[in-house]
């Protein structure tokens, strides 16, 4: 058995459908199906679940905004009037729209998620209903069995373990297709909780690994994952098949073709990956899985980059024998509500490398401020427009110089490196460039390895 998932391009109107049908159809085994919600196309310019956002803000400001709440029914009925859907099954799905405003909701962050959840909620009904019309037999599932825990300050996380066991008694008829919709599941007090955006992914990679499927497909708008981002590179080379481990460090800086905490459920299980096109779906994709069934690993899979960047350096003499320098540092960046992403050190050094994103410059500068005077380090210097290359490739491992060899054609190319990491698994090699010098380094290097 098959877990499929389809995404937003690949839902966003009635010819899209029709494709997903016959992809569902080719294949027998495809009986677990997982829809996102509407997303753009050519003809339409917004996502569904962007306007179920605006129109809860809407909703919460006491001006319900109808013409919005129209457009979105109008999604639907686009969809629905390419198939044989009658007007009353139409008007199930539509009617709860309606309802959206009429209920009542704990606080407005879970508004936020109920309106949201049902952007998937009603495509996966109405893609029950539509193959249902083409014969197949077709079940709609409220995914019930994906659990959440929902805390005290309204947050939710995420319960792997109840939902593996709510999911180890599903039945799985033969012949009969599933539909689930992804992105939320449901708290302890039945409550909807939501994934993060793009969270559908993370929905697939759970059933697969609960259902125990022997394969997870992850039907995008693209025919393979690219060795690099298509926008720096033009047509770069496709990969055809990677590790999990490759996969997880390519997620990480940047690589936004599969969600990133999509890949734990599917190590999990051991359910290999395969992201394929729903407007090529003969094409081979790109397969992910574990490193042991890999038949050729290359010396370089993929290069991805993330900017938004900091490094802040200090430099105080004798810091290795401080033992709470370390821990007052992150002390501060907890306080500051700053996580790290690399911290590395010497006996007179240490760099710590953040996300600076979401940090407006008057929160970066008070941070700065509070780590001089609580660590009063001999020096300190914040470089804030850095951008992190990450160069992975399963090959790395037993690939004499790898490192050196990916470094030379940034200084044939005059650029400066302001960090150099390799992790302790041997396939990923960090780089820090000035955001400026991004793309000529990615563009250096992907000649060298890939021309």
């Amino acid at each position: 058995m098959k877990v499929i998932k389809f995404g937003g391009s690949s839902l966003a109107n009635g010819q899209q459908f029709e494709r997903v049908v016959n992809i569902i159809r080719e294949d027998s085994q495809r009986q677990v199906v997982v829809t996102s919600a509407p997303g753009k196309s050519a003809t339409e310019s917004v996502k569904v679940t962007d306007m179920l956002l605006q129109y809860a803000e809407s909703c919460i400001s006491g001006h319900p905004d109808e013409q919005l709440l129209k457009a979105i029914k109008v999604r639907y009925r686009q969809i629905a009037d390419s198939f044989d859907v009658s007007e009353a099954d139409l008007a199930t799905i539509t009617d709860q729209l309606d309802a959206l405003n009429q209920a009542h909701y704990p606080s407005y962050r879970q508004l936020r998620e109920y309106f949201a959840a049902h952007g998937e909620l009603l495509n996966a009904q109405l893609l029950a209903l539509i193959l249902q019309s083409q014969g197949v037999p077709a079940r709609f599932v409220l995914p019930t069995q994906i659990r959440f825990e929902s805390k005290k300050n309204d947050e939710a996380v995420f319960d792997e373990e109840k939902s593996l066991d709510r999911l180890a008694t599903f039945p799985v008829e033969k012949d009969v297709v599933y539909v689930f919709p992804g992105f939320f599941g449901f708290d302890q007090h039945n409550r909807i909780r939501t994934f993060s955006r793009g969270g559908s992914d993370i929905t697939g990679a759970i059933l697969a690994e609960g259902l125990q499927a022997s394969l997870y497909e992850n039907f995008t708008d693209v025919s393979a994952i690219a060795t690099v981002d298509p926008n720096v590179i033009a047509n770069p080379e496709p990969i055809k098949a990677m590790s999990y481990s490759e996969m997880r460090e390519l997620s990480y800086a940047g690589f936004n073709v599969f969600h990133d905490e999509a890949i734990i459920p599917a190590i999990h299980g051991q359910v290999p990956i395969c992201v394929k096109n729903t407007n090529d779906p003969d094409a081979l994709g790109t397969w992910i899985g574990p490193a042991s069934q890999l038949k050729d690993s290359r010396n370089i899979t993929g290069i991805a980059c993330t900017k938004h960047f900091a490094a802040l350096y200090l430099h105080r003499y004798l810091l290795n024998r401080d033992s709470q320098f370390t821990r007052r540092l992150l002390a501060l960046m907890a306080d500051y509500k700053i996580s790290y992403e690399h911290m590395p050190s010497g006996i007179d050094d240490l760099t710590v490398i953040f996300n600076r994103e979401n940090l407006s410059e008057k929160q970066l500068q008070e941070f700065v401020q509070a780590v001089r005077q609580e660590l009063a380090p001999d020096i300190i210097r914040l470089h804030d427009q850095l951008a992190i290359i990450m160069v992975v490739g399963q090959g790395m491992k037993n690939r004499s110089g790898a490192l050196e060899q990916i470094i030379a054609p940034l200084a044939k190319e005059k650029i400066s490196l302001q960090m150099v990491n390799q992790g302790a698994s041997e396939i990923a090699i960090m780089l820090a460039v000035d955001e400026e010098d991004a793309k000529r380094a990615i563009k250096a290097i992907y000649d060298s390895e890939f021309a």
